[in-house]
């Protein structure tokens, strides 16, 4: 079993840690990383009273903070939505994800997460005029 750490970047140059998934497997599909993230993250702002996310995925009916996005009316999130939005997002490029200095572009493609490997999830920003 080891760590597997998050990181969240933008082309716009921000840069934060998306936490952490310990992985008892060397090797998983992609899409069975983003699942395991999203799940997690999901689990952990349900437990919480307050109604900020901070995910890979903005969900329904949620306005962007400097630390997350809020949601409008407190509830609890649903886990299979908020993947289902992370793997469309995926399809339609509005993040890369990175293992190590390798991107990963196809979702069922295995990923080597030996203990300490970064994921890195590259948020696209549109860019402003034109």
């Amino acid at each position: 079993m080891g760590m597997v750490t998050f990181v969240d970047e933008t082309t716009a140059g921000e840069r934060h840690a998306g936490g952490g998934l310990d992985v008892a497997e060397g090797r998983l599909a992609l899409r069975e990383v983003i699942r395991r993230r999203v799940f997690q993250e999901v689990a952990e702002c349900n437990s919480r009273t307050t109604g900020v996310f901070r995910g890979l995925v903005r969900p329904t009916d949620a306005e962007r903070t400097l630390n997350g996005y809020e949601l409008r009316t407190p509830r609890r999130i649903d886990p299979e939505r908020q993947f289902r939005q992370a793997v469309e997002a995926f399809g339609r490029n509005g993040f890369l994800v990175l293992v190590g200095e390798w991107q990963i572009e196809d979702l069922d493609a295995e990923v080597d997460l030996s203990p300490g490997t970064e994921v890195t999830f590259l948020k696209l920003v549109p860019l402003a005029g034109g």
